[in-house]
């Protein structure tokens, strides 16, 4: 496709299987993961989008990355899945801006850091906010639950990182995982009741 002026924004979410808290946010990111690799699931929920006149609000999207120990390294493998919901010219537009094909951030991404392209596929995405849990559900590829760790001010807000340089959000607020899985693009994990990293925030790209 041609690639048009595109503009996304909603929500994210986020699982990875570093030990809470990522060591990637708090060192930009060069420190090095708590596992062999860091394997991250971020699913986006589109409020408001539009890419050339393709309405793309209403959608969702999920980002596959793992990396080595340390992530600012490189050589990720990387995919992307779609939302089944998007129509012809919906799919087309989406898949290329999450691919990298469209610029951006997820341009950026692809052409600095990854290694092994894995492709698109397009499915049905359950996108979950309730307070400060979070679920996300791709059948036959993923899913996760955190939660918000809460603030001990009793307000109902989590705790907060600010100032990071994390592609969703520079403020993210710091969340726990109640599960992660990923069956996947050639990628296996199952993490139950470890209380892994998680985070949350609203997102706002462009090109």
């Amino acid at each position: 496709m041609t690639v048009q002026n595109w503009k996304i924004s909603g929500e994210y979410m986020e699982s990875c299987n570093c030990d809470y808290l990522c060591p990637c946010i708090y060192t930009n990111p060069q420190g090095e993961a708590t596992e062999e690799h860091c394997t991250a699931l971020m699913a986006f929920r589109i409020d408001q989008g539009q890419c050339g006149a393709v309405d793309l609000a209403g959608l969702k999207f999920a980002l596959v990355i793992r990396s080595g120990r340390i992530m600012a390294d490189g050589g990720w493998v990387f995919a992307n899945v779609v939302d089944a919901e998007a129509d012809q010219g919906q799919r087309a537009a989406l898949a290329a801006i999450v691919a990298g094909e469209a610029g951006g951030i997820p341009g950026m991404i692809r052409d600095n850091l990854v290694s092994d392209y894995r492709g698109v596929q397009f499915k049905p995405i359950e996108f979950v906010q309730d307070g400060l849990k979070r679920a996300v559900n791709i059948p036959d590829v993923l899913s996760y639950e955190i939660e918000g760790v809460a603030s001990r001010k009793g307000n109902g807000e989590p705790f907060y990182l600010d100032n990071t340089a994390h592609p969703a959000n520079t403020r993210l607020a710091l969340a726990r995982s109640r599960h992660t899985r990923i069956n996947g693009f050639g990628l296996e994990l199952e993490m139950i009741g470890k209380g892994n990293n998680g985070h949350f925030a609203p997102f706002s790209w462009t090109a």
